[in-house]
């Protein structure tokens, strides 16, 4: 990882790929993730861990399955959410935004429980930045 300060502006210039996470750094077994979004996500759930998000740009809508029934927040930019583990929730954002996530090292960006991942998500643990 860096040994010298990240500037997340200019670390979000180095890519275009939609719904594909980089991670900036570590922090002990997490990765600070960050992603650009568009459009919708899918349907998932992380059975053991929650998910943090914070908005750096635009906004984020988490739509979320829950005991009392389903309902929807949205995030605007400089917002925080996390979603509870074993939560369905499936995050958009119609006009696009850039993201921060923050979770275990090796969690797949389509949880543990997932509907059919369409073609435009990445099914991934994150990529190296620059990579």
């Amino acid at each position: 990882m860096h040994n010298e300060p990240i500037a997340l502006n200019q670390a979000l210039a180095t890519f275009d790929a939609l719904w594909s996470p980089r991670i900036v750094t570590r922090v002990n077994d997490y990765d600070v993730r960050i992603a650009k979004v568009h459009g919708e996500h899918l349907w998932h759930a992380h059975d053991d861990t929650d998910e943090f998000f914070l908005v750096l740009e635009g906004e984020l809508t988490i739509a979320l399955r829950e005991p009392e029934g389903e309902r929807t927040v949205v995030l605007q930019q400089g917002a925080v959410f996390t979603v509870p583990r074993g939560t369905e929730h499936k995050p958009s954002a119609p006009a696009g935004a850039a993201i921060l996530m923050f979770e275990p090292t090796g969690t797949p960006t389509v949880g543990d429980r997932h509907e059919a991942v369409p073609d435009h998500v990445d099914a991934t643990t994150g990529h190296a930045l620059g990579a």
